[in-house]
């Protein structure tokens, strides 16, 4: 489960691991995050896919040069009816 502690560096790691190995990866109750990380991660996200929609090998990702897996992927779950969410809403 995500947590409100997640920034957007622990993300960015996460999300450099898939993208050069081409893992999968779920992160469950994604609204638990903070408003301001969550923008920061769909940068992140956005980033990835335009990499493997450009069919490069390599990218810079966050200030590193990495190579990409198009294999890789993210899945999110988000729980509306978490209290946390109702400050976002």
């Amino acid at each position: 489960n995500c947590s409100d502690g997640l920034d957007y560096l622990a993300m960015g790691k996460f999300f450099k691991g898939l993208a050069s190995s081409g893992a999968w990866a779920c992160f469950d109750e994604f609204n638990r995050i903070n408003v301001e990380v969550l923008s920061v991660v769909a940068q992140q996200i956005i980033s990835i896919q335009k990499a493997v929609k450009a069919g490069v090998t390599r990218f810079v990702f966050e200030g590193s040069d990495i190579a990409l897996d198009p294999a890789n992927a993210v899945f999110i779950t988000m729980n509306p009816g978490y209290l946390g969410a109702r400050s976002c809403l």
